[in-house]
């Protein structure tokens, strides 16, 4: 009889993740039909294992315990392992992550999960140590004690009953929906939740929550914003501006090359976890972008700047689409004191790193000798008192990650120069600091492109370029024109997740659909491009019939036609990324002005009103949910504008306004030129939006709609706004 896992299948995957542990002794399974099947021939529990490639804890289980032989021995006789990029397969990893939070009320990774051969979980964790430390038991003694509690018929029929009563848990958290309210939440709904985040601010240094770690909570800062902008709440401005002030000062943000880590390990924001993601990079611009919009400050513009400089930089394809992670470790380096001994094989490039010392945050964490070494005295000097870089340090052995400690008004009269001349050296000084730390060995980067979060990138890169310089656009576009030759199947009308050196792999799931629909709807408010507008239905037409359920008025995560789990998961709640059924959710509602024929609408509504007790009973925990609810209770702004091309100073004006939540509209002066745009979207008549609003006296013209009115024409659109603003 042959033996389909008796080897370690790893090397076959794409997935940085997965081919770094290509190499150990335990036989890992990716999740497929083969690996499951062997289970249930063989009758021996799953033990599956989640993670990431830039995941710290990951790399140390995997050092301690599944390059061990005598581990590697166990799970290959007693179990099938199998091994999963949460990235890759986010619907098990939300599955599984759920019955880990429901047991042990955490979660994280690595995920580790034993299953019956059916996939129901009995047993759940996440790091488990070598030995027995800390109230966890080791890792080894808990494979041997469950092996041989499978193999005990009473042991087994418990566990068997555990399995049972955690699946139907888990389908009750993750599956069923309630019964629907009469009414969907009004628009009070967006108060209540700006007030639960106001009442959780830390006020003394910032962002939610009053102890470590820290995390960027960029949905929350949304709608603080447009809490301020309808009310005028001037408690609800200052939370957001803190927060955005901590995060730009603190070690979260790399003050030399731009961009933004993971989270901050500490409550005042100093040291963060080092790794990358794009999610983090896509939606913390938004945050800075909207905030200058609201403020005028600078500074915020400037952030996101340095954000999109970094990811067109360090995370784009030279096609176009954007990669997902820089790793929290680099390999050290000559001039690094004392480096610590670890023998890491982290490479999320694939090539052999066994050899090598990695540490975390070697690559951005600085000292005054490495300062005074590429700066001149004054220039080092300035450095290290504007970034709180000391002999002591913040970080490991001595070291800095850098911080904004001192104003530049201190330094100018510390220094006796002009505040001009501080900014100038500093800028001059970190371009020197930028080139010196090229040359250090640099964080791998895993290079899977993901429909999901490039939409989450092409959307913010479309928010720049209507804010900050219509070249922005570009690599949005760049992105959208990647994703789309790589990820969509044009013929069968379908989405997949991950594209990676040539290699397609995996369904969409609605945070890819409604994510990248997003992208491209925002992505066509900042061209005119009716193109994007088309692919944004293509992906909502999908999203209504492979994840919409009538008959529970709900939108699940997986598609119908995908692979059945244990049990078909929903997600409400916004996390590190925004929530995909309150995305989805809004776009629909954004997308009903477009498609008469289709039922956005009427979805987006019954999923309001299924959900309704869920969101006013805890808005926090669903933001988008909530911003979609006031969206719909409200009616938001809509602007019809009948132009070949946005004249330079409508431009101007709708890129200094705050309009949060807007749909902006292009379409041809005259309905005969909208012929050619019915073709390419395939519509039969003209959609509300666009019907009746053609050009007036052969001027651009800009029709507006707030709280369900409409203006008449205007072809001055700073008096169309002003209309708007007031109703």
């Amino acid at each position: 009889m042959t033996n389909p896992t008796g080897r370690n299948r790893l090397d076959d995957e794409q997935s940085p993740y997965l081919r770094q542990h290509a190499d150990n002794p335990v036989n890992w399974q990716p999740w497929d039909e083969t690996a499951l099947d062997e289970a249930e021939e063989r009758d021996v529990p799953i033990f599956l294992s989640i993670g990431y490639s830039a995941c710290h804890w990951c790399h140390v289980m995997a050092d301690e315990s599944f390059e061990d032989e005598t581990v590697a021995e166990v799970l290959n006789e007693e179990f099938v392992p199998i091994k999963v990029d949460r990235e890759e397969r986010p619907d098990l990893d939300r599955v599984y992550q759920t019955i880990c939070q429901l047991v042990s009320g955490r979660g994280g990774w690595p995920l580790s999960v034993w299953l019956t051969p059916e996939g129901k979980p009995f047993y759940v964790g996440t790091y488990f140590p070598p030995e027995a430390r800390q109230g966890a038991p080791g890792f080894l003694d808990l494979l041997r004690n469950i092996a041989d509690s499978w193999q005990d018929e009473e042991d087994r029929a418990e566990m068997e009953n555990r399995a049972d009563q955690w699946t139907t848990a888990l389908t009750d958290q993750l599956e069923d929906t309630p019964t629907p309210a009469d009414e969907t939440p009004d628009v009070d709904v967006l108060g209540t939740a700006a007030q639960a985040a106001i009442r959780g601010a830390d006020r003394e240094f910032g962002g939610f929550g009053g102890d470590g770690p820290k995390f960027p909570h960029p949905g929350r800062i949304d709608l603080l914003l447009r809490t301020y902008d309808r009310s005028g709440r001037g408690e609800a401005l200052n939370v957001a501006t803190e927060t955005l002030d901590a995060m730009a000062n603190g070690g979260i943000y790399d003050h030399v090359g731009g961009g933004f880590h993971r989270y901050a390990v500490d409550r005042k924001w100093t040291v963060p976890h080092f790794e990358k993601m794009l999610y983090d990079n896509a939606e913390l611009p938004k945050s800075y972008l909207a905030g200058y919009q609201v403020t005028g400050e600078p500074r915020y513009a400037w952030i996101a700047q340095e954000t999109f400089a970094f990811v067109e930089r360090e995370l784009t394809h030279p096609d176009g689409g954007f990669f997902s992670t820089l790793d929290a470790q680099s390999e050290t380096f000559d001039d690094d004191p004392g480096a610590d001994d670890v023998d890491d094989t982290n490479d999320t490039n694939g090539t052999d790193a066994a050899d090598h010392e990695r540490e975390e945050g070697a690559f951005y964490v600085w000292t005054p000798e490495q300062v005074q070494e590429v700066l001149d005295e004054v220039d080092a000097d300035l450095v290290c008192d504007r970034y709180g870089i000391t002999k002591r340090g913040n970080f490991e052995r001595g070291t800095t990650v850098l911080n904004v400690s001192t104003p530049i008004g201190e330094l100018a009269e510390e220094y006796d120069l002009d505040r001009s001349e501080i900014h100038e050296r500093l800028m001059n000084a970190r371009v020197t600091l930028f080139d010196a730390r090229e040359e250090r060995p640099r964080p791998l980067r895993d290079e899977k492109v993901l429909a999901g979060w490039n939409g989450l990138m092409i959307s913010t890169f479309a928010m720049g370029a209507r804010v900050l310089d219509p070249a922005l656009a570009g690599p949005a576009e760049r992105a959208l024109s990647f994703v789309r030759e790589r990820l969509w199947d044009a013929d069968a009308q379908r989405l997949h997740r991950r594209f990676k050196d040539g290699d397609v792999k995996g369904d969409g799931y609605l945070e890819d659909y409604a994510f990248l629909a997003r992208g491209a709807f925002d992505l066509y408010q900042a061209t005119g491009d009716v193109d994007h507008l088309a692919f944004a239905l293509d992906l909502a037409r999908v999203i209504e019939e492979e994840f919409w359920d009538e008959e529970r008025g709900t939108l699940y995560f997986t598609p119908e036609s995908g692979e059945q789990l244990v049990t078909r998961p929903q997600e409400l709640h916004d996390s590190s990324t925004p929530s995909s059924l309150g995305v989805a959710t809004d776009l629909l509602l954004d997308l009903d002005h477009f498609d008469s024929d289709a039922d956005f609408g009427d979805v987006a509504e019954q999923v309001l009103k299924t959900h309704a007790d869920r969101i006013r009973g805890s808005p926090l925990e669903h933001v988008s949910l909530a911003l979609a609810a006031e969206k719909f209770a409200r009616g938001g702004l809509e602007l019809t504008l009948a132009v070949d091309d946005l004249p330079d100073d409508w431009w101007e004006v709708l890129a200094g306004r705050y309009l949060p939540g807007a749909v902006v509209s292009q379409r041809p002066p005259s309905d005969e030129a909208l012929d050619a745009w019915l073709d390419t979207l395939g519509l039969d008549e003209l959609p509300p939006i666009w019907a009746g609003r053609d050009s007036k006296n052969d001027e651009p013209t800009v029709y507006a709609c707030e709280s369900f009115t409409c203006s008449p024409p205007q072809t001055d659109i700073r008096q169309a706004l002003d209309w708007a603003t007031k109703n």
